[in-house]
């Protein structure tokens, strides 16, 4: 299958089900429609005279990945859409040499897929319970997963729509944060730093990692997406919606053609701009604003 062929078919069989909720975006949807108009806005500079030996393999601290793009924080929708779905997920970055993360609910199969030897990230969310908190951490380290987080934009719960997915959580202070820090083994991550305050705030908990900057997602769905937000400072990009498309569209095929397919676009574009490696594609002009 074609990448178009994978979003068209998974798109179809998901919107089918009593879950297919899950696709759509916050209340008016509107970071999924601007994140859009943002990538149309820019356009790449070409450098086609070069002589360049193009690779998309990168390493995130501690991690060597074949290529940039990784799946963004998920749990509930795979185990729905096909059975062993997140087996089979993590079965297909592994072999594409990506990363899998994972958030709330922790998969009740989660040791066996650090044992597929995926690398794999666990966010949790902020609930109110903190006790829970320091016991879903607890039981993430010791099933052996890579890094572990917090997903500190849902300090009131996520919704999709109008429809609330996420209750019982409120916001967590730094000092709760530098708690956990210091109380974990693992490289820290906070999702959904999304503003200049939080990115301080970050600094000063001391997170290794942080989802915006160093890895960005939302919205991307071509490998020239994937380059735009390497271009803008990021070292990795997350897919959500996508994967679940590459999986309900072929099962494990789906997902691994669905990164080979995007790796593929993204060495195409890279070299059509003079980019060696993920690492240095900000270094360069390669975009020019539309506007």
């Amino acid at each position: 299958m074609t990448l178009g062929e994978i979003y068209r078919k998974g798109m179809e069989i998901l919107e089918g089900k009593k879950f297919g909720f899950v696709l759509r975006g916050v209340e008016t949807e509107y970071v999924i429609k601007h994140n859009e108009e943002i990538f149309r806005n820019y356009r790449f500079l070409q450098r086609a005279i070069n002589s360049i030996d193009v690779t998309t393999e990168t390493r995130l601290l501690d991690v060597n990945l074949k290529v940039p793009i990784i799946m963004s924080s998920m749990t509930m929708p795979i185990t729905q859409i096909q059975h062993n779905g997140l087996i089979k997920v993590a079965r297909a970055l592994k072999e594409t040499g990506s990363m899998m993360w994972v958030g709330s609910p922790i998969p009740s199969n989660l040791k066996e897929l650090v044992a597929i030897g995926v690398p794999i990230v666990q966010t949790i969310k902020p609930f109110s319970d903190r006790a829970k908190v320091m016991e879903m951490l607890s039981q993430a380290e010791m099933a052996g997963v890579t890094w572990l987080g917090i997903e500190v934009d849902a300090g009131q719960g996520t919704k999709v729509l109008d429809k609330q997915v996420a209750r019982d959580c409120s916001p967590m202070s730094v000092d709760e944060l530098k708690e956990i820090k210091r109380s974990v083994s693992r490289p820290f991550v906070l999702k959904g730093i999304l503003s200049p305050w939080d990115a301080e705030s970050a600094l000063k908990v001391g997170a290794d990692v942080i989802v915006v900057s160093i890895i960005v997602d939302g919205g991307f769905r071509r490998g020239s997406d994937i380059l735009k937000g390497l271009a803008f400072g990021a070292q990795a990009v997350g897919l959500g919606r996508p994967i679940l498309y590459g999986l309900a569209a072929g099962g494990e095929e789906g997902v691994r053609t669905l990164i080979t397919e995007l790796a593929e676009e993204l060495r195409r574009a890279m070299t059509m701009t003079g980019v060696k490696d993920p690492s240095c594609a900000h270094q360069g002009i390669i975009l020019q604003s539309s506007q």
